[in-house]
């Protein structure tokens, strides 16, 4: 289907209707090459409305400056009848440009106290219910001049952000100019007197419903003169005294619902009140301790009244009073009463809606406390009543759901822990495809509670299954691509969660989400860092799967992230982005990224400049990513030239009592960096040795692994090679040959000894004073014997004698093979030697030592095998040095071990495998 919308002049060809040049009218083709049309501005007015008011803001505003008609139907009355501004900052300037289309605005929701403040600029005169959040810096004058503004008010809820600074004179004027409130729901008050309370009494006759939620001081006497009061909360209010509030409060004569959760409430107040008030309903008091100890052993008994704790059956208790005789199933009551409110008694109606309000608040603030021993609670029915309440007509009361869902299956927000009970009692109640259809209504706050919860419970395996499986990711995907930052910040955190599966990347890409997600860096660039951090670390998930990470590359993923790492501040955007660049540049030959990242401008000066950070994760990522593009030559050279070498060797210095992913990553970029001769003698000039060496002390294998590496490197050059022996270097890497876990980390120590005491390093050793020269002689010469006594002892642990016997009593290939298969070591495949330092083991092979020949013979063993990632390109090395005639004096030498002959004879097979191979 195709779209278009042109402006159509008057016409004089017959047969084609004229319109005004005022006006334009806006067609789609029906089928793409259709000759029919719809014309929507053919469409009833009514119509148009109607379609107008399922769309946000910003699509409205869009569709209303397509022509004059279109901009008179924007501007109805009935579609500014309500306005929900959360998603915005109002400024006066912002207020004063909505105000003439807020003539007739009833409703209104918005965001923090500075909005609170500017809507007076809307000169909505007629405004009758004003919700706010995000207002702990409210002030009196404030609340006083917005009450003097909208005197015909009947709803005022701020909350649930404390108001520490509304004091009990600002509600005394409240009372005074809005007479005819009907609903007051304040938060975190610190007194109310009985003045302010008294006021309210006697200016506000119809006052129905009073929430004072996390108050601390309440006169609960002066509440008891609100006698039109019907509904009354002080749940997680302190100080209240509760013997004069069950007094007073049961005389209220028309009170039909009282909520005192997560208060201090006594058991004996609590039955006085409900057996006193002859008209009180209900009292919930979930999570009020107190009365929960109380009812286990002794029971509150009223009849025709419930008390709902954490312990009763809340849906039965609910369908008691609704449909005592006619509901099979209790857990339906809440959708049966939605289904038949109009039949419902009009008191039982306003009474499970203020029900549902305070439950969603007290769950939702129950779930952010999560208290000790609630984990029955939320299985048994915690979880169903979350997902009633997300199904409800109240728009307040669906968003508190879904935002409660998000948060009790959180048990660690640092590392992104989900209670896998909690989060598949929601997937098995039916709670996956109810969130994605309220992630797909047009209302923006709704979607973004609901991507919240989506993303939070996408951290369990299975809910992510199920997510993929109900078309979570395609939602997920459109919500990423939304003007509302909250929106797609949260649908951002959904697809980050879900691409931590191997089996939902493939589906992310297909579904666009790889192009969402940059188009979120740039257009979310500055002052957004929970969107940023949320986009890169999707993105640094996907950029793990190879093919992923061309449509990362493709889609401009590789220049924004970039820029993120150049330019942003926070740690955490940050440290998602070195990951992101360290997994593109993963792929080695696999794809072209390793060299697209280097080649971006300034990515690798940011990487370097990273190692500095403060922050040990973005420390950790930027090393990751700088080791994985030192793979490349270009990268290698030109991180050096950006001051790599000496930031990196600063890294490892002060590294060594960090996380073991930080040592890795350091002595991982140093082991890469250290592959050019240059760079190598720069780190051992830098005072790299040291902190190699003390890495190379490391109980973890993936740590000592790596240091191992670099100082393989590093050794080859003698220079580097004397610094480890002066820095006490032997007896760390023999420590390494001879006992750690890793077989690695054992053979490059064993060959960074080799490369240390086959002879080269011998004029550098002894530079210095007769009588220094003759101390130093004597440690060199016990430090060599040590180096070789350890690296034979390495060699022996890969002889297998019947083996070796056999190999030695037979010419034939398999009895090779046995022996091959036996010694390989499968990770050291993965090695890339350069032309001189298999020429190095080459000239090794001739060394008088007996244990340096058989140390170079296995070594060129394990770079040979056949299926090695390197193995064709060190063959080629080996025939180009001419090495098979060195190889063949080797495995018929007399006084050659029978390991150095079996392992020459093997290297000699491998060889003619390679050239074999080459010449088909």
């Amino acid at each position: 289907m195709s779209r278009r919308v042109r402006r159509r002049c008057a016409a004089t060809d017959k047969g084609k209707r004229t319109v005004p040049s005022d006006e334009c009218a806006v067609s789609i083709s029906v089928t793409p090459g259709s000759p029919y049309t719809v014309d929507w501005t053919s469409l009833p007015d009514d119509t148009v409305v109607q379609l107008f008011s399922y769309l946000n803001y910003r699509d409205r505003a869009s569709l209303s400056s397509t022509c004059r008609t279109w901009r008179a139907l924007g501007s109805s009355s009935c579609l500014w009848a309500s306005l929900d501004l959360r998603s915005y900052r109002v400024s006066i300037p912002t207020a004063m440009a909505l105000s003439t289309r807020c003539g007739h605005l009833r409703c209104l929701r918005l965001r923090g106290a500075d909005s609170l403040f500017s809507i007076s600029a809307l000169r909505a005169r007629g405004l009758l219910e004003i919700s706010a959040d995000g207002c702990r810096g409210l002030t009196d004058a404030t609340l006083a001049v917005l009450a003097a503004r909208h005197e015909a008010l009947q709803s005022i809820q701020i909350g649930p952000d404390p108001l520490d600074r509304v004091s009990s004179d600002a509600l005394r004027h409240v009372a005074v100019c809005c007479a005819q409130l009907r609903r007051l729901r304040l938060s975190g008050l610190r007194e109310i007197d009985g003045e302010a309370i008294s006021a309210f009494a006697t200016h506000c006759p119809d006052l129905e419903e009073v929430t004072f939620l996390d108050c601390g001081s309440i006169d609960e006497g002066a509440i008891g003169k609100i006698m039109s009061l019907r509904f009354l909360s002080v749940a997680g209010s302190r100080n209240v005294k509760w013997a004069t509030a069950s007094l007073a409060w049961s005389n209220l004569p028309n009170l039909l619902g009282l909520d005192v959760s997560r208060t201090d409430a006594s058991h004996i107040a609590v039955s006085r009140v409900l057996s006193q008030s002859k008209s009180l309903q209900l009292v919930c008091a979930l999570n009020c301790l107190s009365v929960e100890e109380q009812e286990t052993n002794n029971p509150i008994v009223s009849k025709g009244k419930l008390l709902l704790t954490i312990f009763t059956d809340i849906f039965k208790k609910v369908a008691s009073l609704l449909f005592p005789d006619s509901l099979a199933d209790s857990k339906l009551v809440f959708d049966q009463w939605r289904c038949n409110v109009k039949n419902q008694d009009k008191s039982l109606g306003d009474m499970m809606t203020w029900l549902e309000w305070i439950l969603s608040h007290t769950l939702l603030r129950t779930a952010e406390t999560n208290p000790h021993a609630m984990d029955e609670f939320w299985l048994k029915q915690g979880t169903s009543l979350l997902l009633t309440l997300a199904k409800s007509m109240q728009e307040d009361v669906q968003e508190k759901a879904a935002t409660a869902l998000a948060t009790f299956v959180v048990i660690d927000d640092e590392n992104a822990n989900v209670d896998p009970a909690r989060s598949e009692a929601v997937m098995k109640d039916g709670g996956i495809p109810l969130l994605l259809a309220l992630a797909r209504c047009y209302r923006e706050s709704a979607q973004s509670e609901a991507a919240k919860a989506i993303a939070n419970l996408s951290v369990n395996a299975k809910v992510a299954k199920a997510v993929a499986d109900e078309g979570g990711i395609v939602i997920l995907t459109n919500l990423a691509r939304s003007m509302n930052r909250l929106v797609a910040e949260e649908a951002a955190g959904g697809l980050w969660n879900l691409s931590v599966g191997e089996e939902h990347k493939a589906a992310i890409a297909m579904a666009g989400g790889v192009k969402a997600l940059v188009d979120l860096i740039f257009r979310w660039s500055e002052g957004n860092d929970g969107v940023l951090e949320r986009a890169a670390g999707a993105l640094a998930n996907l950029a793990a799967d190879d093919k992923c990470s061309l449509e990362v590359a493709r889609s401009g993923g590789v220049h924004a992230l970039v820029k993120l790492a150049r330019s942003c501040k926070a740690e955490g955007v940050l440290e998602q982005a070195a990951r992101a660049l360290a997994n593109l540049a993963a792929h080695g030959d696999n794809n072209g990224n390793n060299a697209a990242v280097g080649q971006e401008a300034g990515a690798l000066e940011a990487l370097v400049q990273l190692t500095c950070s403060q922050n040990e994760g973005v420390r950790q990522e930027a090393a990751g990513a700088l080791w994985n593009l030192s793979f490349d030559d270009r990268n290698r050279e030109a991180i050096a030239t950006a001051g790599g070498v000496e930031a990196l060797v600063a890294l490892a210095r002060e590294c060594t009592n960090a996380s073991e992913g930080l040592q890795e990553r350091a002595a991982g970029a140093l082991w890469g960096l250290s592959v050019s001769e240059a760079n190598s003698i720069a780190i051992g000039r830098e005072g790299g040795v040291g902190p190699l060496l003390a890495l190379a002390r490391s109980e973890i294998e993936d740590v000592h692994e790596t240091a191992a590496g670099a100082l393989w490197n590093l050794a080859f050059y003698s220079g580097n090679a004397l610094h480890i022996v002066e820095e006490g270097g032997v007896p760390v890497l023999v420590n390494l040959c001879s006992s750690s876990g890793s077989k690695m980390a054992r053979f490059m120590s064993a060959l960074a000894l080799a490369y240390m005491f086959d002879g080269r390093m011998d004029e550098v050793a002894m530079v210095g004073t007769s009588g220094e020269g003759s101390s130093k002689g004597a440690c060199f010469e016990g430090a060599r014997r040590m180096a070789l006594k350890h690296i034979e002892a390495f060699v022996g642990t890969f002889s297998h004698p019947n083996l070796f016997s056999l190999a030695a009593a037979s010419s034939a290939p398999a009895a090779l093979s046995h022996v091959a298969e036996a010694v390989f070591i499968q990770e050291a495949g993965h090695l890339r030697c350069s032309g001189a330092e298999i020429g190095r083991f080459v000239s090794m092979l001739r060394n008088p030592s007996s244990i340096l020949r058989a140390c170079a013979a296995f070594a060129l063993l394990q770079f040979t095998v056949p299926g090695g990632r390197h193995a064709a390109h060190h063959a080629s090395l080996l025939q180009k040095a001419g090495a098979a005639r060195v190889l063949r004096g080797a495995a018929a030498s007399a006084t050659a071990p029978i390991e150095a002959k079996i392992f020459a004879r093997i290297v000699l097979r491998n060889l003619e495998h390679h050239q074999t191979e080459s010449s088909t």
